[in-house]
C-alpha cells in the first residue's frame, strides 16, 4: 500500500465498515469468538500447568532411618544429601514429629492409638527430600537406594530376612505407582493443550478468512468497476486490507475484555474453591497472550484479506 493511498485507505474502510455494519458485524463476531477461545485455551492452559506444578511440588521422597544409627553419621549424611544435584529442600523428621504426624492424619482416634502404644514410638527418623524437578523423582530414589553411605544408616524393615536391597528398598518411598500415573497424566494434560491451542488457530484462520472472503464477494461488483477505471491493484487491495485489519483488531479488543474479566471474575473464585493448588499466573503471561493475540488478529486481517482478493486482481 502507497504512502499516498494510506490516508484513502483508512477513510474508505471506516465507511464501508460502517456502511455494511451488518456483515462487519459478523466478521467482527467471527474473530472475536474465534480468538478469545484461542486466548481461553492459552491462560487455560497456563492455569493447568500452575495447578499441576502444585501438584507436582508435594512429591518427596521419605527416606527412614535405623535408630541405631549416630547423630554424627545422619548429620552427615543430610549434608550429602543437601549437595546433590536436583535436591531443594531436606527435612529431618523425629521420632517425636513422626509421632505427632501421624496423630494428626488420625485425629478422630489419635488418644485410643497413642493409648495403645502405651508411651512406645514405634516409628523410626527420616529425611524428607524435595526436588528441584520432581519428575525426576524415581532416578533421585534409586540414587539415594544405591548410596553407600545410606545403606549403612537405613532402618531395619524386617530384621528376621537378611536382605540388604529388600531393606533399602522399603525404606525409601515416593508412592510409586501414584508418581507415575500422575505424571503421565500431566504429560498428557500438556500435549494436548498443546495440540489444541495449535488446531484452534489453524480453525480460526479458516473460519475468519472465509468470513472476510464473503464480504469481499458481496462488493466484486465495486472492484470490478475500479478496475475498469484503470485503478491499481494496490489501490483496490488498501481499503479492503485495512477494513480486514479493522475487524480484526476490534474482534481482538473484544476478545481481551473478555478474557480480563475471566481473569479478575472467574479466576479468583477458582483458585479460592480449590484452594490446596496454585492458579497464581504472572501477569506477564497475560500481557504475552494478549499480544499474541492482537498479532494474530492482525496477521489474520491481512492475509485473510489478501488471500480473499486474488481472485478478483488477476487480469
Amino acid at each position: 500500500m502507497a504512502p499516498s493511498n494510506f490516508g484513502y485507505s483508512i477513510k474508505e474502510a471506516f465507511r464501508h465498515f460502517f456502511r455494511n455494519w451488518t456483515t462487519s458485524f459478523g466478521a467482527v463476531i467471527t474473530i472475536f469468538l474465534s480468538l478469545f477461545i484461542i486466548g481461553l485455551f492459552i491462560i487455560g492452559s497456563v492455569l493447568i500447568n500452575s495447578a499441576i506444578g502444585t501438584v507436582e511440588d508435594q512429591v518427596t521422597i521419605q527416606a527412614y532411618i535405623s535408630d541405631e544409627a549416630s547423630d554424627e553419621d545422619v548429620d552427615g549424611y543430610r549434608e550429602k544429601l543437601e549437595d546433590m544435584d536436583n535436591v531443594k529442600n531436606v527435612e529431618f523428621v523425629s521420632k517425636e514429629e513422626a509421632l505427632e504426624e501421624y496423630s494428626s492424619s488420625i485425629s478422630s482416634n489419635a488418644d485410643a492409638t497413642l493409648s495403645a502404644l502405651d508411651g512406645q514410638n514405634p516409628l523410626p527418623r527420616s529425611f524428607r527430600i524435595e526436588m528441584e524437578d520432581p519428575s525426576q523423582v524415581e532416578a533421585m530414589a534409586d540414587q539415594i537406594k544405591a548410596d553407600s553411605d545410606f545403606r549403612d544408616i537405613v532402618d531395619d524393615a524386617n530384621p528376621e530376612v537378611d536382605d540388604k536391597d529388600a531393606d533399602v528398598a522399603e525404606n525409601v518411598r515416593y508412592g510409586q505407582e501414584e508418581v507415575s500415573r500422575l505424571f503421565q497424566l500431566t504429560n498428557y494434560i500438556r500435549i494436548a493443550a498443546v495440540v489444541l491451542v495449535a488446531l484452534l488457530t489453524f480453525v480460526a484462520f479458516i473460519f475468519i478468512n472465509n468470513t472476510i472472503r464473503l464480504s469481499i464477494t458481496a462488493r466484486r461488483r465495486e472492484i470490478a468497476i475500479m478496475r475498469l477505471v484503470g485503478a491499481s491493484n494496490g489501490f483496490i487491495r488498501g481499503p479492503f486490507i485495512t477494513e480486514g485489519v479493522l475487524q480484526a483488531m476490534i474482534g481482538a479488543l473484544l476478545s481481551i475484555g473478555v478474557l480480563e474479566l475471566f481473569r479478575n471474575l472467574v479466576v479468583p473464585k477458582v483458585a479460592s474453591s480449590i484452594s490446596y493448588m496454585s492458579f497464581a499466573v504472572p501477569m506477564e503471561v497475560y500481557y504475552a497472550t494478549y499480544g499474541a493475540l492482537v498479532l494474530l488478529g492482525v496477521i489474520i486481517g491481512l492475509f485473510g484479506s489478501a488471500i480473499a482478493m486474488r481472485r478478483y486482481l488477476k487480469v
